[in-house]
C-alpha cells in the first residue's frame, strides 16, 4: 500500500503543478488578462530568450558527465525514425485525404519536449534533470523539425525544396542550440560564469516554464472540425500511449534504467508541440485539425503521464 501511495504522489508531483498552470492560463484567457497579442509576444520571449537561458544555466552549473549519454540520444533518434516510418504507413490507411496525412503524422510524433517535457523532468528531478535531458531534447527537436518538413511537404504538396543550406541555417540559428552550445565550455571545464551574469540568467530561467505553460493553457481551443473528429482519438492514443510505451519499453529492453529511463518516458509522454499548428497554418493545411490535436493531447497528457509515472515507479523501473 505504501508503495502504491508513493507512486501516486510521485506522479502527482510531476503533473499537478503543470495542470494548475494550464488551468490558470485558460482562466486568464477567458478574463482577457492574457490576449492574443500577449500570448504571441510571451511565446517569442520564452523561445528566444527564457528557454535558452534555462538550458544555459542548467548545463553551465552541471558536470559534463551528467548530461544524457550519446547512447540515449542515439536510441531516441533511432526510435523516432522507426515511429515516423510506421506513422507514414499508418496514415495512408487512416484516411484517403492526402492533405490530412501529414498533419496526422506530425501530430502523433512531434512531442512538446522543450516546454511540457522539460517541465515534467524539472518537477521530477530539478535542474539536474533538465541538464541531463537538455542535449536529448535539442537533438530530437532538430530531428522533429526535419521530419515535419518532410511529411507536410509531401502531404500538402507545397513544392518547397528542403535544401541542406536552409536546413543548416535553421539549425545554427535555433536559440535552444545556441544556449546549449554556449554552456558546454563551462560544463566541460572549471570555468565559471560571472556571478552577476549567472544570477541574471537564473532570473530569466525561472520564468520560463510558468510563462510557457500559462501561454499553452491560454492557447488551448477545441474548434469545430467534424469531418476529422474521428481521427482525433486515434492520434491522441498514438501520441499519449502507444508511442511513449514503445519508446520506454524499448529503452528498458536495451538497458536504460533509473534517471535515463525516466527521461525517456517523461520527454516522450509530452503532448503534441504547439509549433505543429504554426507550420500547418503557414503551409495552408487544416489548421483546425492541428489545433484540436494539440488541445486534446495537452489535456490528455496530464492523465496519461500521471498514470504512466505511477505504474513505472511502482514497477521499480525508476
Amino acid at each position: 500500500m505504501n508503495q502504491l501511495i508513493n507512486s501516486v504522489l510521485f506522479s502527482v508531483s510531476i503533473t499537478g503543478p503543470i495542470c494548475l498552470l494550464l488551468l490558470l492560463g485558460i482562466g486568464l484567457r477567458r478574463t482577457q488578462m492574457m490576449n492574443e497579442g500577449f500570448i504571441d509576444s510571451a511565446s517569442k520571449l520564452v523561445f528566444n530568450i527564457a528557454l535558452p537561458m534555462l538550458l544555459f544555466t542548467s548545463i553551465a552549473q552541471s558536470d559534463f558527465s551528467q548530461m544524457a549519454s550519446p547512447a540515449l540520444i542515439l536510441y531516441g533518434v533511432a526510435a523516432t525514425l522507426v515511429v515516423f516510418v510506421l506513422l507514414e504507413w499508418l496514415a495512408i490507411r487512416m484516411t484517403t485525404d492526402i492533405r490530412v496525412r501529414g498533419i496526422l503524422v506530425q501530430g502523433a510524433f512531434r512531442a512538446n519536449m522543450g516546454i511540457v517535457g522539460l517541465a515534467y523532468v524539472n518537477n521530477a528531478y530539478g535542474s539536474q534533470g533538465v541538464a541531463a535531458a537538455a542535449m536529448y531534447v535539442v537533438c530530437l527537436t532538430i530531428l522533429f523539425n526535419i521530419l515535419a518538413i518532410i511529411t507536410l511537404n509531401r502531404s500538402l504538396n507545397q513544392g518547397e525544396n528542403l535544401t541542406s543550406g536552409k536546413l543548416l541555417k535553421g539549425i545554427v540559428k535555433n536559440p535552444l542550440i545556441i544556449g546549449i552550445v554556449a554552456a558546454l565550455p563551462f560544463a566541460a571545464s572549471d570555468w565559471a560564469v560571472p556571478d552577476m551574469l549567472m544570477k541574471t540568467g537564473q532570473y530569466l530561467a525561472q520564468m520560463t516554464l510558468p510563462l510557457a505553460l500559462l501561454c499553452t493553457g491560454a492557447s488551448l481551443s477545441l474548434k469545430s472540425g467534424k469531418e476529422e473528429s474521428g481521427l482525433l482519438p486515434v492520434v491522441a492514443l498514438l501520441r499519449l500511449l502507444i508511442i511513449p510505451t514503445f519508446i520506454t519499453l524499448g529503452g528498458y529492453l536495451v538497458g536504460f534504467r533509473d534517471t535515463e529511463l525516466a527521461i525517456l518516458f517523461l520527454i516522450n509522454a509530452s503532448p503534441t508541440a504547439a509549433a505543429s499548428y504554426v507550420m500547418v497554418r503557414a503551409m495552408g493545411g487544416n489548421a483546425v485539425l492541428a489545433a484540436n490535436i494539440i488541445a486534446v493531447t495537452t489535456l490528455g497528457s496530464l492523465l496519461s503521464t500521471s498514470l504512466g509515472a505511477a505504474l513505472l515507479k511502482g514497477l521499480g523501473w525508476f
